[in-house]
């Protein structure tokens, strides 16, 4: 059974699943130096906000996150705070990147996940690499 998660006031269980693309699909993720800073800036945006990241994959021009939010934060202000923050910052470190006013599209894709437990998602998400 999932980790049910508790604050003063609430009790929850909210497991999202999120996929979105650079823009025009660029293949980004093809350099491991920067899906290696992706995922660590994913993973100190998610510290920040209180987010467990429960798996984190990516495909060469596109990223899969399956996170465990609290119920304060909605699917909106999540993609708004990652992209946001590891599209300015990869565009900062890595010069070839600047040249794009941003390094995302504005749509992703969302589903929860509600009960499936985080090891068939894990496993799903990590699944979704080796498919050609």
């Amino acid at each position: 059974m999932e980790e049910y998660r508790r604050t003063n006031t609430t009790v929850s269980l909210i497991n999202y699943h999120f996929v979105f693309c650079p823009r025009y699909r660029r293949k980004i993720f093809l350099d491991d130096k920067i899906e290696q800073r992706f995922k660590e800036m994913v993973h100190e945006i998610c510290e920040s906000l209180k987010i467990k990241v429960v798996a984190l994959e990516c495909d060469k021009d596109h990223a899969h996150l399956f996170l465990n939010a609290l119920p304060t934060l909605s699917p909106a202000n999540i993609m708004a705070k990652i992209k946001g923050v590891t599209s300015k910052q990869l565009r900062e470190e890595f010069p070839h990147l600047q040249h794009l006013p941003s390094l995302w599209t504005r749509s992703y894709f969302v589903s929860t996940a509600g009960n499936v437990s985080s090891q068939t998602i894990k496993r799903y998400v990590e699944q979704q690499k080796t498919r050609g």
